[in-house]
């Protein structure tokens, strides 16, 4: 290629990159108020009120909401969750997380396909990706994916970005993933309801066994990772060597 011409697939990811952009910008703008209402004291109750009283739209802001903790990361996951369940009760709660879930997952997955890595490296932290195609070559990655959306506390949005630069297609990725995120969604749910009923020591409690369970996931995840590679069977230095003859 002379030097100074883009090649049909640079021009394709370069509007790929604005479009991503452009929809993010578009989601924020309007979602700007409640989520910088979250962060307010009390803001979380005045939230909880604005989208109940908003009727069928309020599920459209949950969603909203939802998306945006999924692909930009910057809104705690638990707090969305725990927003839906005092909202709309533990099931209709966790249904709504759960579909955003869905929707989130697949627009990055479509979206890191087609930009590609060097995307995901300008996004996200990429020290796992290595260790997912080393889980992919033993055939393992099913259900170390399932296994990493399960466990608490670990960078679920980072593996989002992650997976979709692997051979795993959007369907097993979409089905492992939300299997694995709904225990946690709906504990979330289920307690955060319990505190509008009044049951608060049982609410606590949840809430307490779900931080403890989300620090140790924290805490450990790279163990946790490390514990998933030596246990995949694969051979690291072989996988090093393969990548060189290439």
């Amino acid at each position: 290629m002379e030097k100074g011409k883009f090649k049909h697939s640079d021009v394709f990811r370069f509007c790929g990159l604005i479009a991503f952009f452009a929809i993010m910008a578009l989601v924020c703008y309007f979602l700007y108020p409640y989520v910088h209402e979250l962060f307010e004291p009390g803001g979380t109750e005045r939230v909880i009120e604005d989208i109940r009283d908003a009727g069928v739209m309020g599920f459209l802001i949950l969603l909203g909401l939802q998306f945006l903790q999924i692909v930009v990361a910057f809104i705690p996951g638990e707090v969305v969750q725990v927003a839906a369940g005092m909202m709309y009760g533990p099931w209709l709660g966790a249904l709504l997380i759960i579909i955003g879930c869905v929707i989130s997952s697949a627009f990055i997955f479509e979206v890191v396909h087609r930009l590609g890595a060097p995307f995901v490296q300008d996004v996200v932290p990429t020290k796992y990706l290595e260790k997912f195609r080393r889980f992919e070559k033993k055939g393992k990655l099913n259900i170390v994916v399932f296994i990493l959306f399960l466990i608490p506390g670990l960078p679920k949005d980072v593996f989002t970005y992650l997976v979709p630069l692997t051979d795993m297609n959007m369907k097993t990725f979409l089905l492992l993933s939300t299997i694995g995120r709904i225990p946690g969604i709906v504990v979330s749910t289920y307690a955060a309801n319990g505190l509008l009923d009044g049951q608060i020591g049982q609410s606590a409690v949840i809430f307490i066994v779900a931080a403890v369970l989300a620090v140790l996931g924290i805490v450990f995840r790279e163990k946790i990772m490390a514990f998933l590679e030596n246990h995949s069977g694969v051979d690291p230095k072989s996988l090093e060597h393969n990548s060189e003859s290439k």
